[in-house]
């Protein structure tokens, strides 16, 4: 038996008696695939399965490890489609696109590109990115009020020092502004930095550190509680995020011709306003909600997992505001999306097909100048959650979610023989 068979066998039985971690596998083997391909098989023994399909992926683990995922086994498969083309007029997105959904949910894909078609036959959406700045809010423990204001004064005459501490651990961020919120003798200060082609959390978060330690060792009075004092606000709903945003701040836009809406949509613009009004303005602000839309995290969670962005930051980037109104009979509709938390280095980007996703759209990488790649990505996620609104606006005004539903997500097939 070869010797490699024998070791492999070895590190098994070490598992299985729990003499073995599961995480030190990689240390023990030094091959990332090797050290997944053990886990899994692992696991197979423990728990009487076959994990073929998890164990199907076209992964490099040893590129995966460290950066992306730790404990791996495999990869889980989640059907990808593409909705287009959708003509969008923005200042880093011109053109066609087709956008890489990927989902789970029938109908949604095929619900966005009608909206698609609607909107590039009415002459495409308009879409602007009016925000830009990925924040970090470390909080402060004072002795008391006095020491409290004294410390945000401080703060606020050093601005350009902290400036300097912050961006010397970084090519590309840059701190733009630092807003200080006092709670009794906490002190909250919100760091806003602009972050290039990033997302930008592992960047801010790292500048961010410099500033506690710069801060602790200058001004002694004032002793860092949390890195994160959940004024960020990161992967929480909050009202702050909708104010001052975070991340991209987007608004899309569109005129749809009253003829398509009629044709390709199969309603009028009359009734989509009425729908927008009573279930997108009264029916959210009747259940207390912070954000008025139908289902921008559908959109933003599907363009989300095909371009490998951080998937709970879905919480805040689909949060955001449908506005309708009826113009000479034609249809206005625009979204805004004052929190959407995108990139297209780093993090979940660089796997492959997440990688392939992004090329697709024209958006992977850094962008010339840096920081255009992301934003082009931002208009382009904006205008499809557009054409997902306009839809689902359109098909609850002509009353058929629940059958595009029962045909396109229940494989469905009625008495009348209607083909799923």
């Amino acid at each position: 038996m070869a010797r490699g068979m024998i070791e492999r066998g070895k590190l098994l039985n070490a598992l299985m008696e729990r003499k073995l971690s599961l995480h030190k596998l990689e240390e023990m083997v030094g091959d990332a695939n090797e050290a997944t391909s053990l886990r899994r098989e692992f696991l197979e023994r423990r728990c009487g399965l076959d994990l073929k399909n998890i164990a199907s992926t076209s992964l490099n683990f040893n590129d995966v490890v460290g950066k992306n995922c730790e404990n791996t086994i495999g990869a889980v498969q989640v059907p990808l489609g593409v909705a287009g083309p959708l003509l969008i007029e923005g200042e880093y997105a011109k053109g066609e696109f087709y956008v890489p959904l990927a989902t789970t949910e029938g109908a949604l894909i095929a619900s966005i590109n009608r909206g698609c078609k609607a909107i590039t036959e009415s002459g495409g959406a308009k879409v602007r990115v009016i925000g830009d700045c990925m924040t970090r809010a470390p909080v402060f423990k004072l002795k008391d009020l006095s020491d409290a204001v004294e410390f945000v004064n401080w703060v606020e005459r050093n601005f350009e020092e902290i400036k300097r501490v912050a961006e010397s651990t970084t090519r590309h961020g840059r701190l733009l502004w630092i807003r200080p919120y006092l709670l009794g003798n906490n002190v909250w200060l919100r760091m806003g930095f602009h972050t290039g082609d990033a997302m930008g959390m592992n960047m801010v978060t790292i500048a961010s550190q410099k500033v506690v330690d710069y801060i602790e060792n200058l001004f002694p009075k004032a002793r860092c509680v949390a890195l994160s004092g959940n004024m960020c606000v990161d992967k929480k709903p909050s009202l702050l995020n909708e104010l001052e945003g975070r991340g991209k701040s987007v608004i899309s836009e569109a005129v749809i011709r009253r003829d398509v809406v009629k044709r390709v949509l199969k309603s009028d613009p009359h009734s989509i306003f009425e729908v927008n009004l009573v279930k997108n303005l009264l029916g959210s602000a009747r259940s207390g909600s912070i954000s008025f839309n139908a289902h921008y995290a559908n959109i933003v969670a599907a363009v989300f997992l095909a371009t490998g962005q951080d998937l709970a930051q879905v919480v805040e980037s689909s949060m955001g505001y449908t506005w309708v109104e009826v113009r000479n009979g034609d249809l206005y509709i625009s979204v805004t999306l004052p929190s959407l938390e995108v990139g297209t280095v780093g993090g979940g980007t660089r796997l492959p097909t997440q990688r392939e996703a992004l090329e697709l759209l024209g958006c992977y990488g850094s962008g010339d100048p840096p920081g255009t790649n992301a934003k082009k990505l931002a208009e382009i996620v904006a205008s499809t959650v557009l054409a997902g609104e306009l839809s689902l606006l359109a098909a609850l005004s002509a009353g058929h979610l629940a059958r595009a539903h029962e045909r396109l997500g229940r494989g469905f097939r009625s008495e009348r023989g209607d083909k799923p």
